[in-house]
């Protein structure tokens, strides 16, 4: 055998098994939970755990077939290859016109096909269910945060309104209405269950429900403009009881601030930010100014300081381990905590992210690009460092 076909030989061998040893760690990568807040591999919840069970087996067929197939063209590429010995004008042995072997390649496919189809009917189903204590709770996408209203009555009147983050009862059903004020967006919770398309004038349906108690990562999934990466969202899931203080906590109106420089803050608030922002007792009135915005909204910041993160939670409002930067592993890994304050508690103002919260109120487009001219996104107000420093104190009491 001449040399250079042993060494095409080597090479060929050498190359498959590469290939496949890459193709390998890729694949047990991919399975690797850690580090991963946005995997589908780790349902935490009812919804999200029926379509695990319907992913797991539908990807093991797959895998059996494409293993199948790639098997038996290898095996006919190896077999019929065309060696020097044979004569060009001679073809292998035809299968065409055996009825059997043709019946059973179409038949197979098709009981395959109706095995998926049977069981993704059953999880759809399963999913459209809701249970009759079911907390309603209107989800509304912009550019580029998340807003939530809650019917804790479902007695068609909104109790609660909230924004970036939004806290559940563990083990309780969360019946979801997805909508936007502008684009599409798409609410994704993957934890808790797949995702869902956010679309101008439409309610779509989603459940969430947690089976522990943590806090559940999420992504705008929907291309939405400028900041579409950074439209992130969080779901908290406590106990029952904590959420009914939680709950209370947030039906409550704000208060007048008794500090010297809090005083300053709401005055500076109310002539800067009222224009776009609600809190709940101090500027909610029918005398509230027209809002520019092209969607009319800004987040609710009655409970500013019950929230863990801010700016469409890609800062945290509370410093967990590191400074989390717009970029930093460290926000991803680990949320903001509120602690006691998420219930209405004290805020603890050693823990704040003060450097974050100062940087975003000196220059907001500078650290979530937006378009601000546009009425999308919160605007450089140009502040100064006094300023900065009399809204923080003002913030600090909103909870």
């Amino acid at each position: 055998m001449p040399r250079r076909s042993v060494a095409l030989r080597v090479l060929a061998v050498v190359t498959v098994a590469v290939v496949t040893l890459l193709f390998v760690v890729l694949i047990l990568d991919a399975f690797r939970n850690d580090g991963k807040p946005l995997t589908t591999l780790r349902p935490e919840g009812p919804s999200s755990q029926s379509i695990q069970n319907l992913m797991a087996p539908v990807f093991f067929v797959a895998l059996l077939v494409g293993i199948g197939v790639f098997g038996v063209v290898f095996y006919a590429a190896w077999k019929f290859r065309q060696r020097g010995t044979d004569d060009p004008e001679q073809f292998p042995d035809q299968v065409h016109g055996r009825t059997g072997l043709e019946i059973g390649w179409t038949i197979l496919p098709a009981l395959i096909l109706a095995g998926v189809a049977v069981a993704t009917v059953m999880t759809i189903i399963d999913l459209e269910k809701r249970a009759p204590d079911a907390i309603r709770v209107e989800v509304y996408g912009q550019q580029w945060w998340w807003g939530y209203k809650y019917d804790l009555n479902n007695d068609g009147v909104f109790d609660i309104e909230t924004a970036t983050e939004m806290v559940i009862p563990v083990g309780r059903e969360v019946d979801l209405k997805v909508t936007s004020n502008d684009v599409i967006h798409s609410f994704w919770i993957p934890g808790l269950n797949g995702k869902k398309d956010a679309v101008p004038g439409q309610r779509n349906d989603l459940k969430v429900e947690a089976d522990i108690e943590g806090v559940f990562l999420g992504q705008c999934t929907e291309f939405c403009g400028l900041s579409h990466a950074n439209m992130r969202m969080l779901v908290r899931s406590v106990s029952a009881d904590t959420f009914d203080q939680w709950a209370a906590n947030q039906q409550t109106k704000a208060v007048e601030p008794t500090g010297a420089q809090a005083k300053e803050g709401l005055t500076l608030f109310k002539a800067q930010c009222a224009q776009c922002h609600i809190i709940n007792g101090i500027d909610d009135g029918p005398d509230r100014p027209p809002v520019p915005l092209v969607s009319g909204i800004a987040p609710n910041l009655t409970h500013f300081m019950t929230r863990g993160t801010f700016a469409g939670s890609i800062f945290n409002l509370y410093s967990p381990q590191g400074d989390p930067i717009l970029g930093n592993p460290e926000l991803t890994a680990n949320p903001g905590d509120p602690g006691a304050t998420l219930v209405g508690g004290p805020v603890d103002t050693t823990k704040v992210n003060r450097a974050v919260l100062e940087a975003w109120l000196r220059n907001s487009p500078a650290m979530k690009p937006a378009y601000a001219q546009g009425g999308r996104g919160m605007p450089n107000l140009g502040l100064s460092e006094a300023q900065i420093d009399q809204l923080v104190a003002y913030l600090e009491t909103l909870y």
